[in-house]
């Protein structure tokens, strides 16, 4: 229901502002605002997306939880579709989650409903439930060995016959 409700009130919105701000400055000064913020949205989402990338990087090196990372860069990708979207409330909203403070906050809101039951890193054995979470505790180790049996399916090799593929002198 709420999906259908922002498909339906963005677009309004979008045109009622576009009435009013066409009426207020006229056609050509609104269309240059709605490319010069496209623009300039376009430029503030590559920056502050090496930034998250950045910080991305930064998590999975330390063995740290990259959950406000990837969030953060969830919303900078999120951002550049609004940005790039033609209107001022898309617009608007797009530069709000462009401010890292704005982001934080977002990212505190959404991580206090979100309840994470299970969390593992890698193949090292790193392993965390909840908000527990230890990168530097590895898991039972037990867990990493496989037990079992093996026979060698090598072919011996025949001087008298290098190739294989032809039954050789006879």
């Amino acid at each position: 229901m709420y999906l259908f409700m922002a498909f339906l009130l963005v677009p309004v919105i979008e045109i009622a502002l576009f009435i009013q701000v066409g009426g207020a400055i006229g056609l050509w000064p609104t269309l240059l605002i709605v490319i010069l913020t496209a623009i300039l949205g376009t430029k503030l989402v590559k920056a502050q997306g090496k930034l998250a990338m950045g910080q991305m990087r930064n998590s999975f090196e330390t063995l740290s939880d990259p959950a406000e990372p990837l969030a953060h860069g969830a919303m900078i990708l999120f951002a550049g579709a609004l940005l790039l979207t033609p209107g001022f409330f898309t617009d608007a909203v797009g530069f709000a989650l462009l401010v890292p403070r704005f982001r934080e906050a977002a990212y505190k809101f959404l991580r206090a409903r979100i309840n994470v039951a299970n969390f593992q890193m890698g193949t090292n054995g790193f392993q965390a439930h909840g908000a527990g979470f230890d990168p530097r505790r590895p898991s039972d180790p037990t867990k990493d060995i496989i037990d079992g049996d093996y026979e060698d399916l090598t072919p011996h090799h025949d001087p008298s016959n290098p190739s294989k593929w032809v039954d050789g002198p006879k």
